[in-house]
């Protein structure tokens, strides 16, 4: 048993101070992950800050008519939210995705974009894991890759970014509402998330103390027409092997608006920007997103145990764009 402190934040301001003003101080929310982390010896915090009650727990339209989503609204609230299910349906179909339905009526979408970037070396104290601690190497790499990255890699990580909320936020350019010591500010979620580079130990830009206490989506009339997809082993509790966040616009028979993310391929949600690319002004045709995956995929880097992501990306891709094709046609 290894000892730590707890205490209840009374509002948000004092609750960053308290953690900005003690290194080993984090904060704990739904602790799906954390918790886990703390059992298993990977986290050692020596005070838990509790912000699961603050008042961060609504979901809203903004002046601006942007949708503002507490960061410590439920999961499973999220999801089931009229707002998240009419705008953006491919977000509720993530965050259903996600985990098992235990878990999401507890975890919070703060939390949940917070979740380390890990894979099963980073788990098994045993092994050397650069994640884990700097400089010790990386078992994954020329062992056991089948759940690992393909795209963005280093010498130093290969692990994946575990959240399915996480990637159809990044198809819809979310915002993240940021409080630290300095005050309030706004983070996009395509530049929270760090590349794994030579210090993968870092999995985002936010500084110790820095509190979530919120995600701002954009009003996008393409979100309304959107899906998420996610391949994995089975039907609950299982990270994707790759999943898919889409949405798209098609007239006369041309795509003239999309938005994709990939999960399950990087050490981050994958905004899958030369793809789109590819496909704007495109007909609306398999071989277009055929032709659209390969260059998106041209700069992956894959190892003997999960080169099958290659076409799994590329079919499930192709099977979520004529999904969407059809009800737009």
């Amino acid at each position: 048993m290894i000892p730590f402190h707890y205490t209840r934040a009374v509002d948000a301001r004092s609750a960053v101070e308290t953690v900005a003003g003690r290194p080993g101080a984090a904060f704990l929310s739904g602790g799906t992950n954390l918790v886990d982390h703390m059992k298993l010896g990977l986290a050692t915090p020596d005070l838990l800050v509790d912000v699961s009650r603050l008042p961060l727990d609504t979901v809203e339209i903004a002046e601006d008519g942007r949708v503002h989503i507490g960061a410590t609204v439920r999961n499973s609230d999220a999801a089931a939210h009229p707002l998240i299910r009419e705008r953006y349906p491919a977000l509720s179909s993530a965050l259903l995705s996600g985990a098992s339905g235990q878990i999401r009526n507890l975890a919070t979408v703060g939390g949940n974009l917070l979740q380390r970037t890990r894979c099963v070396y980073f788990q098994d104290l045993t092994t050397p894991c650069n994640k884990r601690s700097p400089g010790a190497g990386c078992a994954a790499i020329g062992g056991y890759t089948r759940d690992h990255a393909i795209l963005g890699t280093s010498t130093q990580c290969i692990a994946t970014h575990p959240s399915d909320m996480a990637v159809a936020l990044a198809a819809f350019d979310a915002e993240l509402v940021v409080l630290g010591v300095d005050g309030e500010r706004r983070v996009g979620l395509n530049q929270l998330y760090r590349s794994p580079g030579t210090s993968p130990h870092r999995d985002t830009i936010l500084e110790h103390g820095e509190l979530i206490t919120g995600v701002e989506l954009p009003e996008i009339a393409v979100a309304r027409h959107s899906t998420y997809r996610k391949v994995r082993d089975r039907a609950s509790y299982a990270f994707a092997l790759v999943s898919v966040a889409a949405a798209l616009a098609i007239e006369d028979g041309l795509i003239t608006e999309a938005r994709v993310a990939l999960g399950g391929v990087a050490h981050r949600p994958w905004r899958a920007h030369t793809l789109e690319g590819a496909l704007r002004g495109r007909p609306a045709s398999e071989e277009t997103y055929r032709r659209a995956a390969v260059a998106e995929l041209t700069e992956a880097h894959v190892r003997p145990g999960n080169a099958f992501k290659i076409p799994l990306v590329t079919n499930t891709l192709v099977a979520v764009l004529r999904q969407l094709a059809k009800e737009r046609l």
